[in-house]
């Protein structure tokens, strides 16, 4: 340039031209990492928890559940997955005596249900208070017609000898009186039989917003249509599903020479500037 050698290293090549250029060399790549274990997303399936041990994701099943990640489970679900002297009760299998019977009484569980009867020496019901019985004195004057009693169990002897069934019983009373029911197939399939009567097993039984089925005795819970969760928690509205709005035109209906438009979702078609006729048959004039 202006009569003067200039010198410069090609394309790909680097260092002082006057001297010497060398190849420009490549900067290796890197091969992929994997992404380190981590808890989340969880990979323990549900019903458990995962930790961190060191830089390894620990998978448990969350407290009061059994079993192993990932089919980690309540320990029941109904009375029959218990033994014979334990109920299901808020999914564990638990006594379900506590609470059942009244003041002076002994329960007793006999296939999954309480069962109530006063204590020895005592009259009453169950369910409520058992009462001492009276022991009265019989004076050589008078006969006490109701000492002993001529009455059968679960059945008050009244004035003059005569037998009648404690509250909620029904049956001889000189016999025996009996409950309206003692074990669930007493009574209809849709009842249990609750504090010896035949009662709706369902209230309180589910979580918010769950409905409740009676099975064979057995209340059942599940989240309705339109709903999810934990039926015995609480079950939430599913969000609405957004759905893609439709373009008429794609693909256009209207035949060639022809435009489309969208109006009110629905396709117009007509022909293009210049051409005649009427879709799909616009030809030119």
């Amino acid at each position: 340039k202006n009569h003067n050698p200039i010198c410069a290293c090609p394309p790909g090549f680097t260092g002082d031209p006057f001297s010497q250029c060398l190849p420009i060399q490549a900067e290796p790549i890197a091969p992929p990492t994997s992404p380190a274990p981590s808890c989340f997303p969880s990979p323990c399936g549900p019903n458990s928890q995962c930790q961190m041990v060191g830089s390894v994701p620990a998978c448990s099943c969350l407290p009061d559940y059994i079993g192993s990640p990932p089919t980690c489970r309540p320990e029941c679900v109904l009375s029959a997955e218990c033994p014979s002297q334990m109920a299901c009760i808020k999914q564990r299998c638990r006594d379900p005596c506590p609470g059942s019977c009244g003041v002076n009484a002994n329960c007793h569980v006999v296939n999954h249900l309480p069962i109530c009867t006063c204590n020895e020496g005592f009259t009453g019901d169950p369910f409520t208070q058992c009462s001492p019985i009276p022991i009265t004195t019989p004076t050589p004057e008078a006969v006490d017609p109701c000492n002993p009693s001529p009455c059968g169990p679960n059945a008050v002897c009244r004035g003059a000898g005569l037998c009648e069934c404690i509250p909620e019983y029904t049956g001889n009373p000189y016999e025996a009186c009996r409950p309206e029911c003692v074990v669930n197939p007493e009574c209809p399939r849709d009842k249990a039989c609750l504090r010896n009567k035949c009662r709706d097993p369902c209230p309180g039984t589910c979580g918010q917003n769950a409905q409740c089925d009676v099975v064979n005795h057995i209340p059942v819970c599940s989240c309705p249509q339109g709903y999810t969760g934990d039926p015995f928690t609480s079950c939430r509205v599913l969000p609405p599903v957004q759905q893609e709005a439709i373009d008429p035109c794609q693909p256009s209906p209207c035949g060639p020479n022809s435009q489309c438009r969208a109006v009110n979702q629905q396709a117009v078609c007509s022909c293009q500037p210049n051409y005649i006729g009427a879709p799909p048959a616009c030809r030119p004039e």
